[in-house]
């Protein structure tokens, strides 16, 4: 393809950039060839001319289309060069977070400087059993793919983990065994993946250092073979190290450290057990302290030491021989702060008695003046002579470095052989999984020995990497069978020939070793002669004649020829190693004891590696000690470098290549220059030029086809896939070089698919400005028509306006003429009518003037004589009253007085000790007095009512009494008024004869003045009660209104209080119930490997017993699990004594198998009583919640009515005492009427005493009422006297205060008050009464209950043995005497101590009998079991085997059969004892679920069993019930681990349990199950025992059973849901497939074999109508169908949060796609309320955020208001992996994901990224009772049961 076709307009290149290293821009002219350069538009808007190359004419690199940037493999980028790989793994690495590329065969891993959620358990399990291709890069992928392949090709795998330092290479060699540990597991008892993983702390304590590129950088290389059986499992692991720098334990440069497990000496050094070897700060000494960064942030080496000696301990270093280990690294820092001075200049000396070197001396066990002399002198030996040489100051410094480096060297290397020696384990190895850790290509600006060795080391690892890529590449043309020609690389074969060939580097330097005067500057001369003019990749450099360069593959690099001869010959003082071999210090003598065996010593300076085992041995016949022979550090290196070379080279390697992305360790920050040097040092630029040199992009026929169809026209698609592919790519290129066809497989050469994208976006761009201007006409011609639609609709609604407002017009103008008619009209007559009225207005004003006058003088002389009357009578009515309230009030002082007595006197009796011994005798008695307190509560019950009915007649009586007395007080009334006159009479008789008339007139002028201002003072009065009287009306109805509105408060909140209370019950509930479940799964997991290890060992031990097998103990029944836990503890007993009858079997497994089922069954059964004791607070709550607020709603209402009711009665009788006091007073006007005796006084009186004694009356008659229902009789009689002798001087103290006519008000406002008072005690007596009912209450239904207790405690004695009858009854005697003792505590815990006292010595008595008599029971009865098993043994019988364990061995039982007719059968069938396996045998274990499910009733098996179980109850047999049931649940466990991986037999067994437990409920005779029971189902309830323990037992197998069901239903749907889900394409042509690169993905084409959303909805399907064939309980299904979603749901959101290529916009719409077809599924199947749907939730709407808008603020707050079932970090990860597949779509901004970020920060949620696909929902079996009936249940002959017999 001509570059002009490329280079147009618009075009993207990457052109060269000295800070950025490359820089995009693109092209603003066509380029043509020949132009001498190109017109460039960068980024920030600048033009440029960018200038070619005269020479080469070399164009820049074209850059890729944008839906390429940000793939997973750079391999399927289209353009492979530098730049486009920089640019993708800086958009993956800061845009979206991802720290994992693919390049071809090469993992990518860049340094976060950031802990990542990324490597959890749940990120393994995601991984593990996955193509490497179908999920994003990860390390646990390519961990994956090297385990798959050690198990699918049987070879060995090895993972090359190399970079510079600081890139992250330890991490992810520590994730990669990780990942082996966790999916492997171990073979052998001990964990061996646990010790593998601990061996991380050691080498790094020992090996890592903080450096100025990493705080944790590793200053060796290390290879670990991870080993594995032939099930692949991890048996053991070996490790080898490489190039230990050991000159860091004498020098570190700033900013650096030594070796971490020094300064963690120093920082623990307080601790008591390292006192003794005198450490202090890490400033103190010299080897600690020369980098001045003694300290890394965020680390504690304190607690790194504890996390250093824990692992030791791990892999079996005891803690002697670890304060060994740190006694010599303390010796190393002390024997660093040995000071060495100046003697002259050719001598050194240490002054005496250095307290450092003596605490070296010290420690190592050496003797102080032998190593004083050999540090400061060394011995040299000719032929004849031995001479001892001084060493001046500098050279002993040098000597003393070098033996610390000595030192340290060999304790690394013992180290390493003692965690080899335990991560070996006997079994034997058959494939293993290699981990290489090792520096990648290092060049400084000094260069030593050191990284000479590291490159030589990673150019040799380069070799075997391009070979090994063009191996692969070489295959795959081969296997496609196209024509390939051979692939120019660069081959790095003549750089390693420079350095390990005759004559190369490394030989020469050995040479000049073995000089006696042999320099660096000779070697170096050597090097120059040899190679300078022979070989171009050796070099000298221009300035220096000590130095040389070497091209290497990544780099030139120049070494310093100084300290390159004695780092290489790593000399040592022999004297001061002998010396050391002379030390008392056993560990020292440990280390130097092979220097006499190897022939150097195996230590290495800065550069040399490799473990003691690897030394090479000298010929015997050699001198040992003779320095010519010694293996030189390069030699050794080489040697093994080259194992290490043959090691690779016979696995398959995998390559991780961790990059450094900045040298200032910053998170997600990326620095191009340094990454660019690291890609080209590592490889991975090698790997895409070698990749780029052939056809990088490769397709399969069916998604090219699936991809390019747009470039198709219809007649080119023809059936053959293939053929048609061939054909358009003939049209489309013409080129026919640039791919090639394959098999399977076309193949293209770089560029290629870029141009092919370009030609798809062209024509999709074609399309879419066809559809736009199609849509655009169609919206156009839509806007014309409305617009000439709207205005013809305006013109004429406009025109009818007009009409309108014309005939309007006209309207009016008539209307107005007439108007004016009319009003004229009116005016005149108006005018008439005023003059008429008026005339007659002012007649009719005179006339009543005249008449009003007249008779204003006839009323004043009446008045005057009435109130004269009443006056002198109401004045003695005063003096009267008076006199009798103090005589009232006399008597009621004494009567008082006198009741205070009685009744303190009654409280000192109540309350001395004798009268509570008195009420406390006979507590013993107290259980016949309880029965005969609930006949005697349950006669005066009886007594209450009938006394209630008296009194309501007694009431009605009254009640007439009473309108008799009123009415007889009203004739009294009349005769009163009567006399009133008489007297009148009298009186003006009397007046008449009186003499002096100027008196008697005085006297009646004083009267009339009166009487006019008292009638005022009344007016007024009344006025006021008026006011008052509304006052009250307006306060009532406020507080009507409040009443109701408090209520309704206090209902809303008892409601809501209600819900949340139950809301939180229910989680509490679901929460027990989903633990208790678990720990039932792993107790089934615990049983089944119990049986296998019982199996294993049985088969071992190679024990025959003829005759009798043994059944397994923790198979034998689960009703010992529950029920008899003294019979569980004996057979653990029991089971380990038959154990010990197998000698040589190891049996300290079993032992702690054993006891972890121990706590695993008590853990359980306490879980399940808290279950059950939080069920029951649950259900008591609520229904004491139900009865509070039914109770304070009726008291409310009751309360209401009563006071509305007593208002109103208030209100009419004051309105009528009222209206008869105002007619009293204006009755009659003689001049005596107000006399305290007249009659308007009396009327008064009386009526204020009627109203007070009714009201009192009527009120206590409410109260007696009241109380009566629930009081006693006594306690209300002393409430009546109480309030008969208190309540009325109230009223009559108010009325006695009637002193004149000016306090009828205060009386008025004192019956108000009264009536006040008389309702606040009324509201008090209420409450009261309440209590005290509410405690007779409760009082009552304990009597009830214990009454209950009794019963059923008396008829489970009944039932017990002797010995277990007293058990029984002396434990519910001490509970409850310690009931009662608590009860009485709490009522007087003064006068209850002694007694106290008494009942706990009772106790405690009691409790010694009991234990004693325990005792007893158990030594007895483990004697019978030890029997039974004996005579087991000697082949008694397989009957006696199939016994529980625990079951007493009694006679049997042999029931009577009564022969019945057919027409009395009972629903009961008979099968003698030794047909109980036949049985067993032919309706469990050998059933087959599919015939019984199709041809007879569901749950027939069950049905079965329980008529078999009915009649064992009917006959009374206890021990057939067992042993019935037993047998039963064992068979179903045994069928069920035979055939649990079979979906129809878990879900046959699963019903059929489910159905057994619901018989065992519906005939158990408890009335909760009873109720939709027919009259003939209630006669076959059982009658002798009580199976609610085995119910139980049996709960918990059908929980067992579910969950198995669930495992069975996961393992079928698993490989279906990610291909049908997410890959298969539902709609098709929806989604584009996009480039896939060398890891090629699961192709999302339907191809045979693949699982499609169909294949999950069919199986879906199977599932279901299996459970319906088998019966299983609707409710049961919707669980089981929502447990399967909730594993479609989460499997699918997994998978789609773990690969970058399935989240775009279309696979969103595939997933909401297949989500509804799911949904349609559960609407078919009725099933829409199960709670599946809700499961799907988070899968819902991850793909609605695949399909929102994600660019302005509005879209981020609309998506954390939609996305409320995702976590923040699964919301995160969404939008960070999301991935345009077309050019259409755009990314989404780092901008955006920050708002979103900052949103959501508030959220309280889990971190976790991944859906637990694990969980399993508790499941409950809601109780279903069956409306067959048992007597017509016939059993076909099918099942071969002729045995039974129907009853």
């Amino acid at each position: 393809m001509a570059a002009s076709e490329l280079y147009t307009k618009c075009a993207r290149v990457w052109i060269p950039d000295a800070e950025e290293v490359w820089k995009s821009a693109e092209l603003t002219k066509d380029y043509k060839n020949g132009d001498p350069s190109l017109q460039l538009l960068l980024e920030d808007g600048t033009n440029i001319d960018h200038k070619l190359d005269p020479k080469t004419k070399n164009l820049p690199y074209l850059r890729n289309p944008d839906i390429l940037v940000g793939e997973n493999d750079l391999t399927a980028l289209s353009y492979l060069h530098e730049p486009a790989v920089l640019h993708n793994l800086k958009v993956r690495f800061i845009d979206s977070k991802l720290i994992y590329t693919y390049c071809g065969i090469v993992l990518v891993a860049i340094n976060p400087y950031e802990t990542l959620p990324i490597y959890g358990s749940d990120i393994i399990n995601a991984y593990s059993g996955q193509n490497m291709g179908d999920m994003d890069p990860h390390i646990f992928a390519v961990a994956e793919e090297a385990y798959k392949q050690m198990a699918r090709d049987e070879r060995n795998q090895s993972i090359i983990v190399s970079g510079e330092s600081g890139a992250g290479k330890t991490v992810s060699a520590k994730y990669a065994m990780r990942y082996f540990a966790t999916v492997s597991g171990s073979a052998s008892e001990a964990n061996v993946e646990e010790k593998v993983l601990a061996s991380n702390p050691i080498m790094e304590a020992i090996g890592n250092a903080k450096t100025t590129r990493n705080d944790n950088s590793s200053r060796f290389g290390k290879y670990i073979e991870i080993g594995f059986d032939t099930r692949y499992r991890i048996i053991g692991a070996n490790m080898r190290t490489y190039l230990l720098e050991k000159s860091r334990v004498v020098f570190q440069a700033d900013e650096e450290r030594n070796y971490h497990i020094f300064y963690q000496l120093c920082a623990s050094s307080h601790l008591p057990e390292f006192k003794n070897l005198k450490l202090s700060s890490a400033n103190d000494f010299l080897y600690t302290r020369q980098g001045r960064s003694p300290v890394i942030d965020g680390v504690d080496d304190t607690k790194e030491l504890c996390t250093t000696r824990h692992a030791f301990t791990l892999l079996g270093i005891n803690e002697s021989y670890q304060m060994g280990l740190f006694q010599v690294l303390a010796a190393i820092l002390h024997l660093g702060n040995v000071e060495i001075k100046d003697r002259d200049s050719d001598s050194s000396l240490i002054p005496p008695n250095n307290r450092h070197l003596m605490a070296f001396c010290e420690l190592v066990g050496v003797n102080y003046q032998d190593m004083s002399q050999w540090l400061c002198h060394r011995k040299l030996k000719t032929a004849t002579e031995t001479y001892i040489k001084p060493l001046p100051r500098l050279q002993a410094t040098n000597a003393r470095d070098a033996l610390s480096k000595h030192i340290y060297a060999k304790l690394f290397n013992w180290i390493v052989e003692h965690v080899n020696k335990a991560l070996i384990t006997n079994i034997k190895q058959h494939s293993f999984i290699g981990v290489l850790d090792i520096y990648g290509f290092e060049t400084f600006e000094i260069n030593s020995f050191e990284q000479f060795c590291i490159n030589y080391a990673n150019e040799k690892l380069q070799q075997q990497f391009n070979m090994h890529v063009f191996k692969l590449e070489q295959e795959e043309y081969m296997k496609e069978q196209i024509p390939w020609t051979l692939i120019d690389f660069y081959d790095n074969q003549p750089c390693i020939n420079l350095i390990e060939a005759k004559m190369g580097i490394l030989d020469l330097l050995d040479e000049e070793c073995k000089m006696p005067k042999g320099s660096d500057d000779s070697w170096a001369q050597k090097l120059y002669n040899t190679h300078l003019k022979t070989c171009s990749l050796f070099e000298k450099p221009r300035m220096s004649n000590r130095a040389f360069i070497i091209q290497h593959f990544a780099d030139k690099v120049e070494y310093q020829c100084e300290g390159f001869l004695e780092k290489n010959k790593d000399t040592v003082n022999e004297e001061q190693i002998n010396v050391l071999k002379a030390s008392k210090f056993d560990l020292l003598v440990e280390l130097f004891q092979d220097e006499e065996k190897a022939t150097s010593p195996t230590g290495q300076v800065p550069g040399t590696g490799g473990r003691t085992r690897l030394s090479i041995k000298p010929d015997k016949g050699r001198e040992r000690s003779s320095k010519e022979h010694k293996k030189t550090v390069g030699c050794q290196f080489r040697n093994s470098l080259q194992m290490l070379m043959d090691t690779l080279n016979a696995t398959t390697p995998h390559y991780v290549r961790c990059i450094k992305p900045n040298d200032f360790k910053l998170a997600f920050s990326f620095d191009p220059k340094r990454a660019v040097q690291q890609l080209r040092a590592c490889g991975v630029l090698e790997t895409i030029r070698i990749s780029a040199a052939g056809f990088p992009s490769r397709w399969t026929y069916q998604e090219f086809f699936s991809r390019y169809r747009v470039l198709m026209k219809q007649k080119d698609v023809l059936p053959d896939r293939k053929l048609t592919c061939k054909n358009v790519l003939e049209k489309l290129v013409q080129d026919q070089d640039k791919y090639q066809f394959g098999k399977t497989k076309i193949f293209f050469r770089a560029g290629q698919v870029a141009y092919l994208e370009k030609l798809r976006a062209d024509k999709l761009r074609a399309a879419c400005i066809r559809i736009q201007k199609t849509i655009r006409c169609w919206l156009a011609h839509k806007k014309y028509q409305r617009k000439r639609k709207a205005a013809i609709t305006i013109q004429r609604f406009t025109r009818g306006y007009q009409a309108r407002c014309l005939a309007k017009f006209m309207r009016r103008t008539q209307a107005a003429t007439i108007i004016q008619k009319y009003q004229r009209m009116c005016v005149e007559r108006k005018r008439y009518r005023q003059k008429q009225a008026a005339a007659l207005a002012m007649q009719t004003m005179l006339r009543a003037y005249m008449a009003r006058q007249k008779y204003q003088a006839l009323l004043r002389e009446h008045k005057a004589v009435i109130i004269q009357k009443h006056v002198r009578g109401w004045l003695a009515r005063c003096w009267y009253k008076r006199c009798l309230y103090s005589i009232v009030y006399l008597q009621c002082c004494i009567r008082r007085m006198r009741a205070r007595r009685e009744l303190k006197k009654l409280k000192i009796e109540a309350r001395s000790v004798e009268h509570f011994k008195k009420l406390n005798k006979g507590m013993e008695n107290k259980i016949m007095q309880l029965q005969r307190k609930i006949d005697e509560q349950s006669k005066e019950n009886r007594s209450i009512n009938e006394r209630l009915v008296g009194l309501e007649n007694s009431y009605s009586a009254e009640s007439e009494r009473m309108r008799g007395e009123l009415s007889r007080l009203r004739g009294f009334e009349e005769e009163a008024k009567n006399k009133t006159n008489q007297v009148t009479s009298l009186l003006e008789e009397l007046e008449h004869l009186k003499k002096e008339l100027s008196a008697t007139q005085q006297e009646k002028k004083t009267i009339e003045d009166w009487a006019q201002t008292y009638r005022d003072e009344m007016e007024k009065m009344v006025s006021e009660l008026k006011d008052q009287n509304g006052s009250l009306k307006k306060e009532k109805d406020d507080l009507n209104r409040l009443i109701q509105e408090q209520s309704q408060q206090m209902t809303e909140k008892m409601a809501r209080a209600i819900a949340e209370e139950t809301q939180q019950l229910e989680t509490d509930l679901n929460e027990e119930r989903s633990r208790y479940q678990n720990l039932l799964s792993e107790h089934l997991h615990l049983e089944e490997k119990y049986d296998d290890l019982k199996e294993e060992m049985a088969l071992s031990s190679n024990i025959s017993k003829p005759g009798h097998r043994r059944t397994d103990s923790t198979h034998s029944s689960n009703e010992s699990e529950y029920t008899y836990n003294s019979e569980y503890a004996e057979l653990e007993e029991g089971s380990r004594a038959a154990e010990d009858v197998t000698r040589g079997i190891d049996t300290s497994l079993t032992l702690k198998l054993q006891k972890r089922l121990t706590e695993l069954e008590q853990e359980k059964q306490s879980l399940r009583n808290e279950l059950e004791n939080k069920e029951e607070q649950f259900q008591r709550a609520r229904a004491r919640d139900d009865a509070e607020f039914k109770k304070a709603r009726g008291a409310e209402l009751e309360y209401e009515s009563l006071k509305r009711q007593e208002l109103e009665s208030e209100n009419k009788k004051l309105r009528h005492d009222l209206a008869e006091m105002r007619q009293s007073l204006l009755g009659d006007a003689a001049t005596g009427a107000g006399a305290p005796g007249s009659p308007a006084y009396k009327v008064l009186l009386d009526q204020l005493n009627s109203a007070c004694e009714e009201l009192e009356v009527r009120k206590e008659e409410v109260l007696i009422l009241r109380s009566q229902l629930v009081s006693q009789k006594e306690a209300m009689h002393h409430r009546d006297e109480k309030e008969t002798m208190t309540e009325p001087s109230v009223f009559v103290e108010d009325v006695s205060k009637l002193k004149d006519a000016d306090e009828l008000k205060q009386a008025y406002i004192g019956l108000k008050d009264t009536n006040r008072l008389l309702e606040h005690q009324l509201q008090t007596q209420r409450r009261g009464y309440d209590n005290e009912v509410e405690a007779l209450r409760g009082e009552l239904q304990n009597v009830k209950e214990e009454n209950n207790r009794q019963q059923q405690l008396l008829a489970q004695n009944l039932q017990l043995p002797p010995e277990a009858r007293i058990e029984a009854s002396l434990q519910h005697e001490i509970t409850r005497l310690t009931n009662e003792n608590l009860e009485l505590m709490a009522e007087d815990p003064t006068a209850s101590r002694e007694a106290r006292v008494i009942i706990l010595r009772r106790m405690v008595d009691l409790m010694e009998q009991l234990e004693k008599q325990d005792r007893t029971i158990r030594k007895l009865k483990k004697q019978l079991k030890v029997y039974s098993k004996r005579i087991g043994e000697m082949g008694a019988g397989q009957t006696e085997g199939q016994t529980s364990p625990g079951q007493m061995v009694d006679e049997p039982i042999h029931p009577v059969n009564i022969p019945r007719r057919e027409k009395d059968f009972q629903g009961m069938l008979e099968y003698k004892k030794e047909d109980e396996l036949k049985l067993v045998k032919n309706l469990i274990l050998e059933l087959k679920p599919r015939g019984v499910a199709v041809n007879l009733i569901p749950g027939l098996p069950a049905y079965i069993l329980f008529m078999c179980l009915r009649h064992a109850d009917y006959v009374n047999d206890d021990q057939k019930v067992r042993t019935l049931l037993t047998s039963t649940i064992n068979s179903i466990k045994k069928i069920l681990k035979k055939r649990g991986d079979d979906f129809e037999t878990v879900s046959f067994w699963l019903a059929n349990t489910c159905r057994f437990l619901h018989c065992l409920k519906q005939y158990s005779g408890d009335e909760a199950f009873m109720k939709h029971n027919t009259s003939r189902q209630n006669e076959h309830c059982l009658s002798n025992f009580d199976l609610a323990e085995y119910r139980q037992v049996i709960s918990d197998l059908a929980i067992q059973i579910y969950q198995q069901l669930i495992k069975c239903m996961e393992n079928i749907l698993q490989p279906m849901i990610v291909s049908g889900m997410l890959e298969h394409e539902t709609i098709q042509g929806v989604s584009g497939v996009k480039p896939t690169g060398l890891r090629k993905r699961t192709s999302s084409i339907a191809d045979e074999g693949t699982y499609t959303l169909d294949s999950i909805l069919r199986q879906l399907s199977a599932f279901h109508s299996t459970m319906c064939q088998h019966g299983t309980d609707p409710e049961l299904i919707k669980q089981v169908v929502k447990q399967q979603f909730y594993i479609i749901g989460a499997v699918t959101l997994n998978n789609l949060l773990l690969r970058k290529d399935m989240c775009s916009w279309s696979k969103g719409m595939q997933i909401r796609y297949n989500v509804s077809q799911l949904e349609e599924w559960l609407r078919d199947k009725g099933l829409m309320t199960c709670g599946a749907k809700e499961t799907l939730e988070p899968l819902i709407q991850a793909a609605q955020l695949l399909q929102v808008k994600k660019k302005t603020d509005e879209d981020a707050e609309a998506i954390c208001s939609m996305c409320l079932a995702l976590t923040t970090a699964q919301i995160v990860k969404v939008l960070n992996l999301y991935t345009p597949v077309n050019e259409f779509e755009e990314r989404v901004s780092i901008a955006f994901i920050r708002t979103i970020q900052t949103r959501l920060r508030d959220r309280c949620e889990s971190p976790q990224l991944l859906m637990d696909t694990k969980m399993i929902y508790p499941v409950t079996f809601p109780f279903s009772p069956s409306s067959l009936a048992l007597e017509t249940i016939q059993i076909p002959s099918s099942l071969n049961l002729g045995f039974l017999t129907r009853v």
